[in-house]
């Protein structure tokens, strides 16, 4: 009989793409980790505990409650906050975590809870906006931010930048400018800081801007927003569930609510317990979506509940209590699931609710 519903999080395989992404790299080149959004869906505290036994350089969050829960669970290299809230930069220091820091106002403001703790000098990175028009300082801020730093209490540890669209080879031309507008800020800052600007993607298409730092997230879950990379990894989390109920549904009956499927043959209605409350959203209804069933593709019937779906097991040999995988294994990616409601993985993967219990695989 298997276990209810669950995120199995696959630490060989994790394993496997961490060093994937290590041999397109220069031995010198550091890798940072990416954890945001509980590690994309996954268990922040477990795959950053493992990924710094195997070698990563940086963890990466995106706000600072993110980075203690790293700090609590006893993990002890740098953690960059990519997106720092003022109100939490007392937080930030206490936990010695490093800032992101990305406009005067948060430059400001951490200078001033630096002066109240009479800190001296303490780490950021400063980031640039060199297109993606997210966050980011101005390029033509270089040469004033460079003054201002010489008597500042920030000291400069990296220095960094977004792309928008890595893994478009339309948008080559313009990856190349952002590039060319990330290289003016080494003549300025030097040698020293620590210069990142490539994501997953990057690092396979522009090799000759891997710099002194990678960030990689949705590589190092197994999925790379292209065929040819993604062939290289392995998916780390499988979202599996198990058969509830089977229901005989005769022609002119309905299932869900509704009446969102209608049966116009005999058709045989599996209820398995997961639902939109747990990240299967209600677009991946009336056959958007499928779930993996001893080795066969099956449809969503009708509309997806909060807390349960109903699939067609009409022409598969099944029983209540059999196990069901909704993806992450050899047949049913979650880019492709992704693709089937015009979303990506990212959205699909942290949309899995804290409610579905993650089960480490080592």
């Amino acid at each position: 009989m298997a276990e209810g519903t669950r995120f199995e999080i696959h630490l060989p395989a994790l394993r496997h793409n961490f060093q994937q992404i290590k041999k397109q790299l220069q031995n010198d080149t550091k890798i940072l980790v990416v954890l945001k959004a509980f590690a994309y869906g996954s268990d922040a505290t477990a795959i950053g505990r493992f990924l710094e036994k195997e070698g990563a350089d940086y963890l990466g969050v995106a706000y600072v409650r993110e980075g203690i829960a790293l700090r609590n669970a006893g993990i002890q290299i740098p953690i960059l906050v990519l997106h720092p809230q003022i109100h939490e930069l007392s937080n930030l220091i206490a936990h010695q975590l490093e800032p992101c820091v990305y406009s005067w106002r948060i430059l400001h403001a951490l200078e001033k809870v630096l002066a109240v703790q009479k800190t001296k000098t303490y780490p950021i990175h400063l980031k640039f906006n060199t297109g993606l028009h997210r966050l980011g300082f101005s390029i033509d801020d270089r040469h004033t931010l460079l003054q201002h730093l010489k008597s500042s209490s920030a000291h400069v540890q990296g220095v960094l930048s977004h792309l928008a669209a890595t893994e478009d080879p339309a948008e080559r031309t313009f990856t190349l400018g952002q590039l060319e507008q990330f290289d003016l800020l080494k003549p300025v800052f030097g040698d020293h800081p620590i210069y990142h600007v490539l994501n997953t993607s990057g690092v396979f298409n522009y090799p000759e801007a891997h710099h002194d730092m990678v960030r990689c997230g949705i590589g190092l879950y197994g999925y790379g927003n292209q065929k040819e990379v993604s062939e290289l990894l392995h998916p780390v989390g499988i979202l599996k569930t198990v058969i509830s109920q089977i229901h005989e549904v005769k022609v002119g009956d309905a299932v869900g609510y509704n009446r969102g499927f209608v049966a116009d043959k005999p058709t045989r209605s599996a209820t398995l317990p997961i639902g939109h409350a747990d990240g299967i959203g209600r677009l991946y209804g009336k056959g958007k979506g499928a779930v993996v069933i001893h080795g066969h593709k099956v449809p969503i019937l009708g509309n997806v509940c909060m807390d349960m779906i109903m699939v067609d097991v009409t022409n598969i040999d099944c029983q209540e209590g059999d196990e069901v995988i909704l993806f992450g294994d050899t047949q049913t990616s979650a880019e492709e699931v992704a693709e089937h409601a015009q979303t990506i993985s990212y959205e699909l993967l942290t949309a899995i609710s804290q409610r579905v219990p993650r089960v480490i695989v080592s």
